[in-house]
Protein backbone atom coordinates (compact mmCIF):
# COMPACT_ATOMS: atom_id res chain seq x y z
CA UNK A 1 0.00 0.00 0.00
CA UNK A 2 1.53 3.22 -0.87
CA UNK A 3 -0.81 5.61 0.00
CA UNK A 4 -4.82 6.20 1.12
CA UNK A 5 -7.94 8.68 0.78
CA UNK A 6 -8.30 9.33 4.08
CA UNK A 7 -11.94 11.62 4.75
CA UNK A 8 -11.26 12.03 8.59
CA UNK A 9 -8.80 10.83 11.39
CA UNK A 10 -10.40 11.89 14.78
CA UNK A 11 -10.26 10.79 17.98
CA UNK A 12 -14.38 9.97 19.84
CA UNK A 13 -15.95 7.43 21.28
CA UNK A 14 -17.39 4.29 19.71
CA UNK A 15 -20.98 5.58 19.30
CA UNK A 16 -22.54 2.14 18.35
CA UNK A 17 -22.43 -1.72 18.61
CA UNK A 18 -20.69 -4.07 20.90
CA UNK A 19 -18.03 -1.78 21.69
CA UNK A 20 -20.01 1.39 22.71
CA UNK A 21 -18.31 4.18 24.63
CA UNK A 22 -14.88 2.70 23.74
CA UNK A 23 -11.87 5.61 23.21
CA UNK A 24 -10.81 5.03 20.13
CA UNK A 25 -8.57 7.14 16.89
CA UNK A 26 -10.95 6.78 13.52
CA UNK A 27 -9.48 6.46 10.37
CA UNK A 28 -12.48 6.96 7.86
CA UNK A 29 -11.12 5.85 4.34
CA UNK A 30 -13.11 7.60 1.52
CA UNK A 31 -14.40 5.84 -1.71
CA UNK A 32 -17.53 3.34 -1.34
CA UNK A 33 -19.14 0.85 -3.70
CA UNK A 34 -22.28 0.10 -1.26
CA UNK A 35 -23.95 3.41 -1.84
CA UNK A 36 -26.78 2.90 1.07
CA UNK A 37 -29.57 5.28 0.89
CA UNK A 38 -29.53 6.47 4.63
CA UNK A 39 -25.50 6.41 4.91
CA UNK A 40 -24.39 8.62 7.87
CA UNK A 41 -21.55 9.57 5.80
CA UNK A 42 -22.29 10.03 2.02
CA UNK A 43 -19.94 12.95 1.74
CA UNK A 44 -17.06 9.90 2.09
CA UNK A 45 -18.00 7.72 -0.73
CA UNK A 46 -15.73 9.76 -3.18
CA UNK A 47 -12.53 9.17 -2.76
CA UNK A 48 -11.59 12.09 -5.33
CA UNK A 49 -12.78 14.73 -3.00
CA UNK A 50 -9.96 13.80 -0.30
CA UNK A 51 -6.21 13.95 -0.64
CA UNK A 52 -3.94 10.56 -0.15
CA UNK A 53 -2.11 10.17 3.13
CA UNK A 54 1.27 7.59 3.58
CA UNK A 55 1.49 5.68 6.68
CA UNK A 56 3.50 8.27 8.24
CA UNK A 57 0.93 10.96 7.93
CA UNK A 58 -1.88 8.83 8.61
CA UNK A 59 -0.17 7.45 12.04
CA UNK A 60 1.39 10.91 13.21
CA UNK A 61 -1.74 12.23 15.20
CA UNK A 62 -2.58 8.32 16.84
CA UNK A 63 1.37 7.42 17.44
CA UNK A 64 1.79 9.52 20.69
CA UNK A 65 -1.79 9.01 22.12
CA UNK A 66 -2.79 7.02 24.95
CA UNK A 67 -5.46 5.92 22.99
CA UNK A 68 -4.37 2.41 21.85
CA UNK A 69 -8.22 1.93 19.79
CA UNK A 70 -8.00 2.26 16.37
CA UNK A 71 -11.51 1.61 14.62
CA UNK A 72 -11.24 1.94 10.35
CA UNK A 73 -14.43 3.02 9.03
CA UNK A 74 -15.62 4.35 5.83
CA UNK A 75 -16.93 4.48 3.46
CA UNK A 76 -16.15 1.22 2.86
CA UNK A 77 -12.52 0.28 3.73
CA UNK A 78 -12.19 -3.13 2.48
CA UNK A 79 -12.27 -1.16 -1.10
CA UNK A 80 -8.47 -1.20 -0.02
CA UNK A 81 -5.88 -3.55 1.00
CA UNK A 82 -5.18 -2.91 4.44
CA UNK A 83 -2.15 -5.21 5.22
CA UNK A 84 0.37 -2.77 5.80
CA UNK A 85 -2.23 -0.57 7.58
CA UNK A 86 -3.03 -2.74 10.21
CA UNK A 87 0.73 -3.86 10.22
CA UNK A 88 1.92 -0.24 10.87
CA UNK A 89 -0.93 0.06 13.78
CA UNK A 90 0.41 -3.33 15.27
CA UNK A 91 3.98 -1.89 15.46
CA UNK A 92 2.43 0.83 17.49
CA UNK A 93 0.53 -1.39 20.08
CA UNK A 94 -3.31 -0.64 18.46
CA UNK A 95 -5.69 -2.73 18.94
CA UNK A 96 -7.58 -2.70 15.60
CA UNK A 97 -11.11 -2.61 14.96
CA UNK A 98 -12.67 -2.83 11.47
CA UNK A 99 -15.93 -1.47 10.08
CA UNK A 100 -17.40 -3.04 6.88
CA UNK A 101 -20.65 -3.96 4.82
CA UNK A 102 -18.29 -7.10 3.91
CA UNK A 103 -19.04 -6.62 0.22
CA UNK A 104 -15.41 -7.17 -0.46
CA UNK A 105 -12.77 -8.86 0.80
CA UNK A 106 -11.27 -8.68 4.08
CA UNK A 107 -7.46 -7.90 4.05
CA UNK A 108 -4.96 -6.95 7.26
CA UNK A 109 -4.37 -7.61 10.89
CA UNK A 110 -8.06 -7.19 13.29
CA UNK A 111 -8.80 -7.94 16.70
CA UNK A 112 -12.70 -6.89 15.88
CA UNK A 113 -14.22 -6.95 12.71
CA UNK A 114 -17.72 -5.52 12.59
CA UNK A 115 -20.12 -6.11 9.75
CA UNK A 116 -23.13 -4.40 8.83
CA UNK A 117 -24.31 -5.76 5.81
CA UNK A 118 -26.92 -3.94 3.33
CA UNK A 119 -29.57 -4.95 1.46
CA UNK A 120 -28.70 -3.08 -1.85
CA UNK A 121 -25.56 -4.88 -1.74
CA UNK A 122 -25.53 -7.81 0.10
CA UNK A 123 -21.89 -9.16 1.57
CA UNK A 124 -20.05 -12.05 0.77
CA UNK A 125 -20.95 -15.34 2.77
CA UNK A 126 -17.47 -15.52 3.85
CA UNK A 127 -17.34 -11.72 5.60
CA UNK A 128 -19.47 -12.64 7.40
CA UNK A 129 -18.13 -15.64 8.69
CA UNK A 130 -15.89 -13.53 9.80
CA UNK A 131 -17.40 -11.11 11.61
CA UNK A 132 -17.06 -10.68 15.93
CA UNK A 133 -19.90 -8.92 15.48
CA UNK A 134 -22.99 -7.97 13.16
CA UNK A 135 -25.02 -5.15 13.13
CA UNK A 136 -27.75 -5.26 11.25
CA UNK A 137 -29.91 -1.30 10.48
CA UNK A 138 -33.64 -2.05 10.76
CA UNK A 139 -36.34 0.57 9.72
CA UNK A 140 -39.15 -1.68 9.06
CA UNK A 141 -40.47 -4.71 10.06
CA UNK A 142 -39.28 -6.71 6.47
CA UNK A 143 -35.93 -5.58 7.42
CA UNK A 144 -35.94 -8.40 10.19
CA UNK A 145 -35.85 -11.12 7.81
CA UNK A 146 -32.89 -9.88 5.79
CA UNK A 147 -31.10 -9.82 9.55
CA UNK A 148 -31.92 -13.37 10.24
CA UNK A 149 -30.69 -14.30 6.26
CA UNK A 150 -27.31 -12.57 7.49
CA UNK A 151 -27.15 -14.19 11.09
CA UNK A 152 -27.75 -17.39 9.34
CA UNK A 153 -23.97 -17.01 8.00
CA UNK A 154 -22.04 -15.81 11.09
CA UNK A 155 -19.97 -17.98 12.58
CA UNK A 156 -21.31 -19.64 16.27
CA UNK A 157 -19.44 -16.66 18.56
CA UNK A 158 -20.72 -13.52 16.49
CA UNK A 159 -23.01 -11.46 18.81
CA UNK A 160 -25.70 -9.89 16.72
CA UNK A 161 -27.21 -6.24 17.29
CA UNK A 162 -30.23 -4.87 15.23
CA UNK A 163 -29.78 -0.80 14.71
CA UNK A 164 -32.68 1.48 14.06
CA UNK A 165 -32.00 3.65 11.44
CA UNK A 166 -31.53 7.07 12.90
CA UNK A 167 -34.17 9.22 10.94
CA UNK A 168 -36.38 5.98 11.81
CA UNK A 169 -35.64 5.64 15.02
CA UNK A 170 -38.63 6.02 16.97
CA UNK A 171 -40.93 3.31 15.21
CA UNK A 172 -37.92 1.26 14.16
CA UNK A 173 -37.06 0.87 18.21
CA UNK A 174 -40.25 0.00 18.54
CA UNK A 175 -39.92 -2.20 15.82
CA UNK A 176 -36.57 -3.75 17.46
CA UNK A 177 -37.59 -3.84 21.19
CA UNK A 178 -40.48 -6.31 20.41
CA UNK A 179 -38.26 -8.26 18.14
CA UNK A 180 -35.28 -9.47 20.69
CA UNK A 181 -37.84 -9.76 23.83
CA UNK A 182 -38.98 -12.59 21.31
CA UNK A 183 -35.86 -13.14 19.84
CA UNK A 184 -33.09 -12.90 22.83
CA UNK A 185 -30.29 -13.93 20.50
CA UNK A 186 -30.27 -10.24 19.32
CA UNK A 187 -28.76 -7.45 20.98
CA UNK A 188 -29.77 -3.28 20.72
CA UNK A 189 -27.06 -1.12 19.35
CA UNK A 190 -27.88 2.74 18.96
CA UNK A 191 -26.01 5.11 17.87
CA UNK A 192 -25.16 6.97 21.39
CA UNK A 193 -22.60 9.54 19.52
CA UNK A 194 -25.66 10.86 17.97
CA UNK A 195 -27.12 11.41 21.02
CA UNK A 196 -24.60 12.96 22.86
CA UNK A 197 -24.12 15.09 19.50
CA UNK A 198 -20.22 14.02 19.14
CA UNK A 199 -18.04 12.79 16.17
Amino acid sequence: MKELPIADIFLSLQGEGHNAGMPSWFIRIAGCNVGCEFCDEKKAWNKNNFKTMNLEEIFFPIQSSQVKNLVVTGGEPTMYDLTDLTKKAKTLGLKTFLETSGVNEITGQWDWICVSPKQNKEPLQYSLTKANELKVVIEEDKDLTFAEKMKSFTNPTCLHYLQPQWTEKEKAIDIIYNYILANPTWQLSLQTHKYLNIK
